[in-house]
């Protein structure tokens, strides 16, 4: 009987074990609504959650792309001079009288060329990820300061600035882009050989080579895909501060990989999804408007991030632990 009982017991925090990794980040992102919700008037109105669509829709899509390369094992630290890059190349376009759709190419591009050059020096040349980022990430924003001479382009292009500003069907554009991207990542990482790949380089890179997977291609991808969505994320902020300035984006790569971490993907690799990611750019989100509300200090609000990427990290290393 007694026993009977001690496996009921068992079973029973099993189960609530098992409802807790699935649900655990929708809880919490209900108990944030609900709590800020009380403390604050302001919260639920439809302008603030329409300005926290905004603001979540950038970091978003760029930690959908960090996704990507921190399921190989890497990670990448030059997506906020990506988007510096990216957005001083299209303001100096526009300005000089390039049309929107010009700009905008030459803008994704230029991450493109970020994403290949991370991806060779990672891939191919054998550099640890966080040296490889952290040089292009260094060489990036000095090129965007020497591009632009330390000033901002001013863009007016109405066309332009409506893809920051706009709405559709109720809903900002960058929120609709976001939504795509998110939809495409997610199908590529679930239903797709790269997908699989992906996670098996995280998982073990030399037993995913033997098995005949093309490592060196796959993670260079991964770093091209990064370096894209960081364009994408630059021309949505471009057009919502209406100019290219060589100093944004500063500090992006740390709400990226904070909400990537916070959604459950092991910074090892291997182990994650698209799902627990777009939970993860929401608490980041909720958090930030809510430290916002709140009147704390933006200095304060780092310090918060940097705990919480902290937790999640620790988290995860005793989540391995327990598993083995």
């Amino acid at each position: 009987m007694a026993n009977n009982e001690m496996m009921a017991g068992k079973f029973k925090a099993n189960k609530i074990q098992d409802l807790v990794r699935k649900f655990g980040l929708l809880i919490v992102i209900i108990v944030m609504v609900v709590g800020m919700s009380i403390v604050s008037s302001v919260f639920l109105t439809s302008g603030n959650i329409l300005n926290v669509l905004r603001q979540v829709s950038i970091n978003g899509i760029l930690a959908a792309g960090m996704t990507f390369v921190i399921l190989t094992g890497g990670i990448d630290l030059s997506i906020g001079s990506v988007i510096a890059v990216t957005g001083v190349v299209v303001g100096k376009l526009m300005v000089d009288g390039q049309s929107p759709t010009t700009a905008i190419i030459v803008g994704l591009i230029a991450g493109l060329v970020f994403g290949t050059f991370n991806g060779i020096a990672i891939a191919y040349l054998g550099l640890p990820p966080f040296i490889a980022t952290l040089a292009s990430q260094t060489m990036g924003r000095g090129f965007a300061l020497v591009y632009s001479d330390g000033k901002p382009y001013t863009i007016m292009n109405q066309s332009y600035l409506n893809i920051g500003k706009g709405s559709a069907l109720g809903l900002p554009i960058p929120v609709w882009i976001l939504i795509v991207v998110c939809i495409i990542a997610y199908i590529v990482l679930n239903y797709t050989n790269f997908g699989r790949y992906v996670f098996a380089i995280g998982g073990n890179e030399n037993a995913a080579k033997l098995s005949g997977v093309k490592t060196k291609i796959i993670k260079m991808a991964t770093y091209i895909i990064a370096g894209l969505l960081s364009s994408i994320a630059a021309i949505i902020l471009a057009s919502r501060i209406s100019s290219g300035q060589p100093t944004s984006g500063t500090g992006y790569e740390l709400d990226a990989i904070a909400a990537v971490a916070i959604g459950g993907t092991s910074m090892n690799g291997g182990i994650g999804s698209m799902g627990g990611t777009i939970m993860g750019f929401v608490i980041i989100g909720v958090l930030s408007n809510s430290l916002t509300l709140l009147n704390v200090s933006s200095f304060y609000q780092l310090i918060v991030k940097g705990a919480i990427i902290l937790i999640a990290v620790v988290l995860d290393m005793r989540t391995k632990r327990a598993s083995k």
